[in-house]
């Protein structure tokens, strides 16, 4: 029995699109050149290359939720060009090099699917603030600018007066911005690709496969009211990828949680004093994301959670402490706007590795996954998902040649419940000893 996604329906980013069309199901038997399980990030890629090499297949894109309910829209909203922190000290110039560039096709190829579908979701060339609280924060910060240094990349300093008048809030003693990253609105980004795919690709929706088996050299995937027989499998799938039985005791499943207030009024927008459209990552991993966005909501963004049961393992009550949580960040940051309230608390789950390693490949004859985003899905899942389709095809190219050099096997995990504890126990201690940046 596969575990499917099972999200809060409490995400702001979706709750503001307008209503979605009636979803197409799978229904009855389909036969198809390739299928593509999940319609997130990597997912959308993975069936728009297939259509652009393959222009005379049948390409079936299915997905158990709607298009941007699941974790591709409820992240932050960031693009990231840089390397992920922990990519960053990796002693290999050459993998960062290549992930780097990596990165940037894929903003590349967003920032196109954006002008040319004119795709409405507050797609901006923003760059990125990454700020210290306090000293401890700051020594990260120190630490971060020698690695944009040996990275070759630029990157300045921001120091407090001039944060406060980006931010709105003095709470934050110093950032280092960094020019490459883009904001948006992450589910009308995804839900506008969804739309305007190319015409051999059949959308499915609310259509979870519950089983995978070939037979006669095919695969059968097995869903509630029909099947699809294919001899690829392409599996967009992140942390559900062990629910189909790979990849199994080498993922972990954590939610990041956020919170936004609404549109700040006329009078609030004079108090809070800052500019809009702005994004700021925490120096200190794991502190707090800060959002404003183009629309005038701030959004803080914090709390973990190791989410065995993914969106099962998460209740109202779990969101109402969550969302004290970020009551109390928004707070620090900005008491003159005591009186705006959260309205949407969500979490999303993504997949981890303890040597984070991204996996990318063939599983077996006929699959082929790319999974584990290890917290940075948009950018990663858009190229990884864009170079599965040409792996399955036989395309070579230099992105091909790169990926499959940054990627390999995650390590496995320990057998619960020394995992589930072990988790627990990082994820608080982390939280404990970045108190001071929260």
């Amino acid at each position: 029995m596969i575990n499917l996604p099972n999200d809060d329906k409490s995400c702001g980013w979706y709750s503001v699109l307008p209503p979605a069309e009636p979803a197409t199901k799978l229904a009855a038997t389909q036969k198809a050149d390739y299928a593509i399980i999940g319609a997130g990030f990597a997912g959308l890629a993975a069936a728009r290359r297939l259509a652009e090499l393959k222009p005379n297949a049948r390409i079936i894109l299915v997905d158990a939720q709607r298009v941007a309910e699941g974790a591709s829209g409820r992240n932050s909203g960031f693009v990231i060009d840089l390397p992920h922190k922990f990519s960053l000290e990796h002693p290999d110039p050459e993998l960062k090099q290549k992930l780097l560039g990596l990165n940037r096709t894929a903003i590349a190829q967003l920032q196109g699917l954006v002008d040319k579908y004119n795709i409405d979701c507050q797609w901006s060339a923003a760059g990125k603030y990454q700020g210290a609280v306090g000293s401890r924060g700051e020594a990260h910060l120190n630490h971060f600018e020698q690695l944009m240094k040996n990275l070759g990349e630029t990157y300045r300093w921001v120091e407090k007066e001039e944060l406060t008048k980006v931010l709105g809030t003095n709470y934050y003693s110093r950032a280092i911005f960094t020019p490459g990253s883009y904001l948006m609105q992450p589910a009308a980004l995804v839900q506008g690709m969804g739309k305007n795919l190319p015409k051999n690709i059949e959308l499915l929706e609310e259509s979870p496969i519950r089983d995978l088996q070939k037979s006669d050299g095919k695969w059968i995937l097995h869903g509630d009211h029909g099947t699809i027989i294919t001899p690829k499998v392409l599996l967009a799938t992140s942390i559900f990828t062990k629910e189909f039985g790979y990849l199994k005791n080498r993922l972990l499943p954590v939610m990041t949680f956020a919170s936004w207030t609404r549109p700040l009024t006329d009078e609030e927008m004079k108090r809070y004093k800052g500019e809009l459209d702005w994004g700021l990552t925490p120096a200190d991993h794991a502190g707090t994301t800060l959002r404003m966005t183009a629309d005038r909501r701030i959004l803080i963004r914090n709390t973990y959670k190791h989410v065995p049961k993914y969106g099962k393992s998460i209740g109202n009550e779990t969101r109402q402490w969550v969302q004290t949580d970020h009551r109390r960040a928004f707070l620090a940051r900005y008491p003159d706007l005591a009186d705006v309230p959260l309205t949407h608390t969500w979490g999303g789950i993504y997949a981890i590795s303890r040597n984070f390693t991204n996996f990318f490949g063939q599983l077996e004859d006929g699959i082929y996954a790319s999974a584990c985003d290890n917290g940075v899905g948009a950018a990663w899942g858009t190229i990884s998902g864009t170079l599965m389709a040409d792996l399955v095809v036989g395309a070579d190219s230099q992105n091909l040649a790169d990926i499959q050099y940054v990627t390999g096997m995650p390590n496995l995990n320990p057998p619960e419940p020394l995992l589930g504890l072990g988790v627990k126990f990082r994820i608080n201690l982390a939280k404990w000893q970045s108190r001071s940046e929260l």
